[in-house]
């Protein structure tokens, strides 16, 4: 079913920082979420998880920047999927677990290791293990590959891309890199001073930008030689 969420916004120190948005996704649906530093990305992705949880029609989960921004280094990989699966109010299901680790290449990690004993691209694809456990309505990523090389980066999206593929999660993607989104999502949204001021096919953002936020990031042609 089509997620919808009206009147998103936020304001800090008596600042709007996200003014008043609507969005719609769809299920299954590839959503990029562009725009300069400062222009609000993770702002409205913040605002749709909250929104979205208050609401608890619809089941979100939210993939930080970082691995440690999700896991404690005091604390097991075991521990952090034990507690992962009560959050979604889940039981332990070994075959499940097996099943995510096989789909996202972790399976060779050792769960008693804390996660500074896991590399950094298998940290991050643990924490999207994580996030799909429950199977989401929508699994919200906020500049899920920016700590780690191109290359790997560019292996986990596609394993991410290859897991869902037969599924009804849609994806929402934050991300400053342009090429990421530009090779993988089917839609983009351009921010700029904290609104939507571009929303349209990917290709036809990338072709034809309409507005000034956008033609700047269809700018510099660079980004289309990088691994994605």
């Amino acid at each position: 079913m089509t997620i919808t969420v009206s009147g998103l916004s936020a304001s800090h120190s008596g600042r709007t920082i996200l003014q008043e948005t609507d969005v719609t996704i769809r299920p299954r649906e590839r959503i990029g979420l562009v725009g300069a530093s400062g222009s609000g990305k993770s702002t409205l992705g913040h605002a749709l998880i909250d929104k979205l949880r208050a609401q608890g029609e619809r089941s979100v989960a939210h993939v930080p920047q970082s691995p440690d921004e999700a896991l404690d280094p005091l604390r097991s990989m075991a521990f952090h999927w034990r507690e992962a699966e009560r959050a979604s109010g889940l039981a332990p299901d070994q075959a499940r677990r097996q099943e995510l680790f096989a789909a996202l290449r972790i399976e060779g990690g050792d769960l008693r290791k804390r996660p500074w004993g896991w590399s950094r691209g298998m940290q991050q694809r643990f924490v999207i293990a994580m996030a799909l456990i429950g199977t989401p309505d929508l699994l919200v990523m906020d500049e899920p590959t920016s700590a780690l090389d191109p290359v790997v980066a560019a292996s986990t999206m596609s394993l991410l891309e290859n897991y869902l593929s037969d599924r009804q999660t849609a994806l929402l993607l934050i991300t400053h890199d342009l090429g990421l989104a530009a090779c993988r999502m089917d839609r983009l949204m351009v921010m700029q001073t904290g609104r939507i001021v571009e929303d349209a096919p990917t290709q036809k953002v990338l072709s034809a930008p309409k507005t000034d936020a956008a033609r700047s990031l269809c700018l510099h042609r660079s980004w289309l030689e990088l691994p994605c």
